[in-house]
């Protein structure tokens, strides 16, 4: 499955050109730069929409809600209309849309609830959550990818929200050089 991503992949970057290569993105990212990040985040879009029929499992799901919620916890404050952004951006997602809205709602609000307490303790156990998504290589990628849409869905992607997905890719043996990280 993930060889055929990946061809899709290729497909995509060489018809717009050949830059949307995750390697090519860096860290920064700020005014002209953004086409490149741009190009990054249509094509884990892509991605994910083309495995959208597979990704229906428990473990996806639960995971992505956790990276969603590491996100948008990453600077360690969730103000309410983040909080409220980035449900919508949830419950509006193509491919998150097979899996109820309340279950994807509920399972984020506890995540972010258990981060707004104590940042630490609730980001190990998003961490285990994520980590679940190991067991199968293709849903591992498609909760990073979740997890960039999610973060890059207001035009930029802080340093905070990198590192967190950094560490979410060390948590399901991925390693963050294949996203841009």
């Amino acid at each position: 499955m993930f060889d055929r991503i990946k061809d899709q992949a290729k497909g995509l970057q060489q018809s717009r050109g050949g830059g949307a290569r995750p390697g090519g993105t860096g860290s920064g990212g700020t005014g002209s730069g953004g086409g490149s990040k741009a190009q990054l985040m249509s094509l884990f879009k892509s991605q994910l929409s083309s495995m959208k029929s597979e990704l229906k499992s428990g473990a996806y799901r639960d995971a992505s809600m956790a990276v969603c919620a590491l996100v948008a916890a990453a600077d360690g404050h969730v103000h309410p209309a983040e909080r409220e952004r980035m449900d919508s951006l949830i419950v509006s997602n193509d491919v998150l849309q097979n899996f109820p809205p309340e279950q994807l709602r509920q399972r984020f609000t506890q995540h972010l609830d258990r981060l707004t307490v104590n940042f630490q303790q609730g980001k190990a156990e998003a961490m285990q959550e994520i980590a679940k998504a190991k067991k199968k290589p293709a849903e591992a990628r498609a909760v990073i990818q979740t997890g960039f849409v999610i973060a890059g869905a207001d035009g930029h992607t802080d340093p905070a929200e990198q590192q967190v997905l950094r560490e979410a890719c060390t948590a399901l043996g991925l390693p963050p050089s294949e996203f841009g990280l």
